[in-house]
């Protein structure tokens, strides 16, 4: 460890040192500092620690061990708290309004603590689909050297099942393929323990994104929850922000167009979830890089997707982790060019640094393929304009549902009704089903469409049926999906004129989504269009409708 040298105290200086601080050290002596604290650079350690989901009802030991590693390397580590809510828990209620809310809560609430109290650091510990993003996007605003932990995956449930099992299970049970019994079972035991969702959803998908991106330790997106491994990531990690802090590494001298497209890339190749592009956005938003949905196209088309993972594959998270993790799979993203090995990383090093004796994984694994046996030559994340979304929408796509998909339109507003329809047997092969009015704004929130689409493969009907939406899909989300239509439907968008039986084609290989009807019938139907009144008119669900963006920017609040 470095020498601590007054620039490390940069922020908390101005608030302790000195005869006018005299009443800011008095109250810092109650919560336990020293006068030698006085004298050490000060980490903020953000813990997303909360008993509301088994993503996160771990982390505040793992906060401990990250307060344990700053203080050993000469700082003052000071533990505090923000929200975290549960999409898992949510999904298809009223409630998972605020899941996407709640990430621009948790930014906004690090940047407050961070910067009102001055810390000169920051350790940021998270475990969920919208505590990791918004955990980037306050420490990227804030830019103080910071380093983000991840909480670390769940283990299998009773015969390899996890939420997304449960979630396909009410599906399969509609459909008669089981019993009641049989649910509780799967409900009983899919979720074993805390820990993120087990497959290549969002959380793993953000994990694996941000480690890309040089701000997470070396091998950190893939640990079990409870392991020592986890422990120890997260001990290093409060040691290595004060090197940080001595060598004034911030976030955005790591968070770099250059670093973008490594996270991109890598989340392709680990068929990672749609919400990484929408997360990817607003992280770039924050320390002003420049970032389209377009170069999602442009990065995937030299892109292969590699890993066999959750949803649409076989395995699991933590069947990665016991080959090794993503670290072999960057070494050879590294040697095969697909990676900018010069940028920088939270170690002090570059990212070829880091790989350099990085082993490859175990001969005869078929998690990861060869990169000349893709599962997908390019990327699934498949960037799609049209008709239908003039400024973009995005597609899930391994190739395992076919690249195109032609069908008529069975239209719903609410999430809740499609839901009701699939169940009942509404929706029928050669079916796209439409859910609008679900987009940031009119949702508001952009609610995630995991309980349509796991009805829809529970029912059978994956291959047969396709869903479109201005909301977006939860990482465990499969099937022919295309979400983030934009504009979105409240706005007027064109996904507001669809009506039942209108003819819908989705193309992954010309990038095109449109309805086969003519500008000026859509003209017509856009005259007589009325925006619908806002369903909330105060509060937090309000205040977000009137400031976020478009999906196609992030659905950013600071804009």
């Amino acid at each position: 460890m470095t020498d601590i040298t007054e620039h490390m105290r940069k922020y908390s200086s101005l608030v302790v040192d000195g005869i006018e601080a005299t009443p800011a050290r008095s109250m810092l002596r109650a919560v336990g500092f020293t006068d030698e604290d006085f004298k050490k650079p000060q980490v903020g350690i953000a813990s997303t620690w909360a008993n509301v989901t088994p993503c996160n009802m771990h982390i505040d030991k793992l906060a401990e061990e990250a307060e344990k590693g700053a203080n050993a390397a000469g700082g003052k580590a000071v533990i505090f708290n923000t929200i975290t809510v549960s999409d898992g828990i949510a999904n298809g209620t009223e409630g998972m309004k605020y899941s996407l809310v709640s990430r621009e809560v948790i930014a906004d609430s690090i940047e407050t603590v961070v910067g009102c109290q001055g810390f000169d650091g920051v350790v940021a510990v998270g475990g969920c689909d919208k505590n990791m993003p918004g955990c980037l996007i306050g420490i990227a605003r804030l830019n103080r050297p910071a380093i983000f932990v991840y909480g670390g995956t769940i283990k299998p449930g009773s015969g390899h099942t996890d939420i997304i099992s449960v979630f396909e299970a009410v599906g399969q049970q509609a459909k008669g393929e089981l019993d009641l019994i049989q649910l509780k079972h799967i409900e009983e035991t899919a979720i074993p323990g805390p820990g993120s969702c087990g497959g290549m959803y969002t959380a793993n998908t953000m994990a694996s994104a941000i480690e890309a991106m040089g701000m997470s330790l070396p091998g950190s997106s893939a640990q079990d929850a409870i392991s020592s491994d986890k422990a120890s990531d997260s001990f290093r990690a409060g040691q290595q922000v004060l090197e940080l802090i001595a060598l004034d590494i911030k976030p955005r001298d790591i968070m770099t167009r250059k670093a973008f497209e490594n996270a991109i890339r890598v989340i392709i190749a680990l068929a990672g979830s749609t919400n990484g592009v929408l997360h990817l956005l607003a992280m770039a938003h924050a320390v002003d890089v420049p970032l389209t949905l377009e170069d999602f196209n442009t990065i995937g088309k030299t892109t292969p997707v590699l890993a066999d993972l959750r949803p649409s594959g076989q395995y699991m998270m933590s069947e990665l982790v016991a080959i090794g993790g993503i670290q072999p799979l960057m070494k050879r993203m590294l040697d095969a060019g697909l990676l900018h090995g010069d940028v920088l990383t939270v170690t002090g090093k570059t990212l070829a640094e880091n790989l350099a004796n990085v082993a490859d994984y175990p001969a005869g694994q078929t998690i990861i393929r060869a990169f000349d046996q893709p599962i997908k030559k390019d990327s699934h994340l498949v960037i799609l304009h049209g008709n239908l979304a003039p400024t973009g929408s995005v597609a899930k796509i391994t190739g395992k549902e076919g690249l195109r998909f032609e069908g008529t339109a069975r239209v719903y507003n609410r999430e809740e009704e499609a839901l009701a329809g699939i169940l009942d047997g509404e929706a029928v092969a050669g079916d796209v089903i439409v859910i609008r009015y679900e987009g940031p704004k009119g949702g508001p929130g952009m609610r995630e469409m995991l309980s349509p689409t796991s009805a829809i493969m529970g029912k059978g009907l994956g291959k047969d049926v396709a869903l479109i939406t201005d909301g977006r899909f939860s990482g465990g989300s499969h099937g022919f999906v295309v979400g983030h239509m934009t504009p979105e439907a409240f706005d007027g968008g064109p996904i507001a004129l669809i009506e039942n039986g209108d003819t819908i084609i989705i193309d992954a290989e010309t990038r095109e989504i449109r309805v086969a009807v003519s500008d000026a019938v859509l003209a017509e139907r856009h005259a007589r269009w009325t925006q619908p009144a806002p369903l909330y008119t105060r509060g937090v669900l309000a205040k977000y409708a009137k400031l976020v963006s478009s999906a196609a920017e992030g659905a950013v609040t600071d804009k």
